[in-house]
């Protein structure tokens, strides 16, 4: 059964850096309310590695626009911006400190990919991320059962005396100090 066939949800923003923790708030708040907690982390480190990106190298502005599309077993986050110019995955050498963004996006995500947005004025980049647990069936009532009353017949036989205890194997001395 579908119960909700899609979700979505905008945030619009200047890429700067306190704003990307803001929005990481944003993302992880609106995936608590769909129940897609799994998918907090994933999705809150690749919107901030989209932001960063947006933040570096974005011109003439840092206006972007964030979207997270929830639909039925997936979902789809995605980061507009003004500037035209498609990124590009490179591989940082191990002493460069950033330049690792879209490899990270693409080994966090299902898939990802850029666009040119339509009136050629910007572009889109966007990841998804399996969302498996976006529609939950409630549980089963338990079964029904009727307690059995107890009596001292239904219970068996009465339990043994314990037995009394063994003696001890290895006589002490009264004063014998151990280690």
């Amino acid at each position: 059964m579908i119960r909700q066939p899609s979700r979505h949800c905008t945030v619009e923003l200047q890429a700067l850096p306190a704003r990307i923790g803001h929005v990481r708030r944003i993302v992880s708040a609106q995936l608590r309310y769909w129940h897609l907690d799994a998918l907090i982390d994933p999705a809150a480190l690749g919107v901030s590695e989209l932001l960063a990106n947006v933040h570096r190298h974005a011109r003439p502005s840092k206006q972007c626009t964030v979207e997270l599309y929830a639909l039925l077993d997936q979902l789809t986050v995605s980061v507009h911006d003004r500037d035209p110019r498609l990124p590009r995955i490179r591989d940082a050498d191990s002493w460069e400190t950033s330049g690792r963004g879209l490899s990270l996006i693409a080994a966090l995500s299902d898939s990802w990919g850029m666009h040119p947005d339509t009136d050629g004025q910007g572009k889109v980049v966007w990841f998804t991320l399996p969302a498996l647990t976006a529609v939950q069936e409630p549980a089963a009532p338990p079964a029904h059962w009727e307690p059995v009353p107890l009596s001292p017949a239904a219970l068996g036989p009465a339990p043994l005396e314990p037995a009394p205890a063994a003696a001890d194997p290895l006589p002490r001395t009264e004063g014998t100090k151990v280690g």
